[in-house]
């Protein structure tokens, strides 16, 4: 007679527990850093718009107003003597949403300098604490 091997059925349920355990201490501390991954993707983009806006400065002379809002970075805002010297190539590719797909907020003249550049963050509204809280750029 020929023997037969295997994992006996004990050995299987070790094997599950273990896996089981690894994913329980796991999976909370992965799962916690999705949110810490947007809001640095938000930092990230509130620096290269930010970038942008300078550029544009340079060039024109001023920021865009807050009614040629970030539109400015793309496409040349109204008449020539609104941006004399625009770029034709622009000065970013597109515009991008914030991580919770909204669009970034620009004031201009801010109150905290030139310009106000900032997301409402998670929760989409003024305010907030923690994840929720709103990200800026003059943070």
């Amino acid at each position: 007679m020929k023997k037969q091997s295997g994992f006996t059925l004990i050995e299987i349920m070790v094997v599950v527990v273990i896996i089981g355990v690894l994913g329980a201490l796991i999976v909370p501390s992965i799962m916690g850093r999705a949110d810490d991954a947007r809001i640095t993707a938000a930092k990230s983009d509130l620096r290269a718009i930010g970038n942008a806006l300078s550029l544009y400065r340079l060039d024109n002379f001023n920021y865009p107003s807050t009614d040629q809002g970030l539109d400015a970075l793309i496409t040349r805002p109204g008449d020539q003597s609104e941006a004399p010297n625009w770029n034709p190539d622009g000065y970013l590719k597109k515009l991008p949403k914030d991580p919770w797909g909204r669009a970034y907020i620009y004031i201009s003249p801010g109150s905290h300098g030139a310009f106000d550049l900032y997301s409402l963050g998670a929760d989409g509204r003024e305010g907030g604490e923690g994840k929720a809280a709103d990200i800026a750029d003059w943070e």
